[in-house]
């Protein structure tokens, strides 16, 4: 249970971050803004991944608070570019 909530907290403050750091009004309720920092470490953490796989980055094993904030200002440049209606 405390897992959860570290996540919906630190997913509240990425997003918080990436919707700051993006160009232009992005309204989005806080459960949303929650959503958005997780899926952003999720996509994150997803690439690290990928990269270490290949021996790109070895002696990266997580996906820190800068990747985060970058994987969910992609999400917002994914979802305005697809029309999404937040």
């Amino acid at each position: 249970m405390l897992n959860v909530i570290g996540a919906l907290i630190s997913g509240f403050f990425i997003g918080t971050l990436a919707k700051w750091f993006y160009p232009g009004p992005i309204p989005m309720g806080w459960w949303m803004t929650c959503l958005l920092g997780i899926g952003g470490s999720l996509l994150a953490g997803l690439i690290v991944a990928a990269s270490s796989q290949r021996g790109i980055d070895d002696g990266l094993n997580r996906a820190g608070c800068l990747a985060s904030v970058l994987g969910a200002m992609a999400l917002i440049f994914i979802g305005r570019n697809l029309h999404l209606h937040w």
